[in-house]
């Protein structure tokens, strides 16, 4: 059998290189011989895709959800990614790379929405199975900015929520970080060229997991 496979998530703001980071990082390991699945939340299945549509675009008020229906749609997605694609890949031996995953639920629904911290914890050990990312790195950068090239902004209902709310949700990457510095490795993306970041990441990843990389067939690198 397979050695379990490894989960790397990557959090953060929008317009902080997040998908831009994680397409990177996914074709890096597999030019390095490993099975690779790059995906994301919300709407990384096919019921996930119709979970983002109620979850992130506008309309009429009534059909806005409440901060409590906003959670309980986010973590219905969760469970069918969890279900359908992360721990399949992980239980083949798949390194999988995921923008977002239950952090972001933490940063933007307790900390950002103030929903109780309790339940969403809960609810979040209920849904995942108590599946824990192997390495989660947060890219961090002050509120109201965005990487040059990041794209103009997607005015998705949720981001299009004012700087106090965002500064909460970084607050909550900040006490996350400070939690779990075993898992999180924040990562400043400030200044910083999209090929530095790259580097940082990858060097994270060889030091921190290494030896796992190797138990699912990692390929020495002629060059990072």
């Amino acid at each position: 059998m397979s050695p379990r496979g490894l989960l790397i998530t990557l959090e953060g703001l929008d317009g902080t290189g997040k998908s831009t980071q994680a397409r990177s990082l996914a074709a890096w390991l597999r030019r390095r011989g490993l099975q690779v699945r790059h995906t994301f939340e919300p709407g990384g299945t096919a019921l996930g895709r119709r979970l983002r549509t109620l979850l992130l675009r506008g309309g009429e008020p009534e059909g806005i959800p409440v901060p409590e229906a906003e959670l309980l749609l986010l973590m219905a997605d969760r469970a069918q990614h969890v279900a359908q694609v992360l721990r399949p890949w992980l239980e083949r031996g798949a390194v999988v790379v995921c923008e977002r995953y239950a952090d972001s639920s933490v940063a933007y629904q307790v900390f950002g929405s103030e929903v109780d911290g309790e339940l969403v914890e809960r609810l979040n050990r209920w849904v995942t199975g108590g599946l824990q990312p192997d390495l989660t790195f947060w890219l961090d950068l002050p509120v109201g900015q965005r990487l040059p090239g990041a794209g103009a902004p997607e005015r998705d209902r949720i981001e299009s929520r004012g700087e106090a709310f965002f500064r909460r949700v970084r607050e909550g990457y900040a006490a996350l970080a400070a939690r779990y510095p075993e898992r999180i490795v924040r990562v400043e993306v400030t200044g910083k060229p999209r090929r530095a970041v790259q580097s940082e990441l990858r060097d994270v990843v060889v030091r921190r997991l290494g030896e796992r990389l190797q138990e699912l067939g990692w390929e020495a690198p002629v060059r990072r």
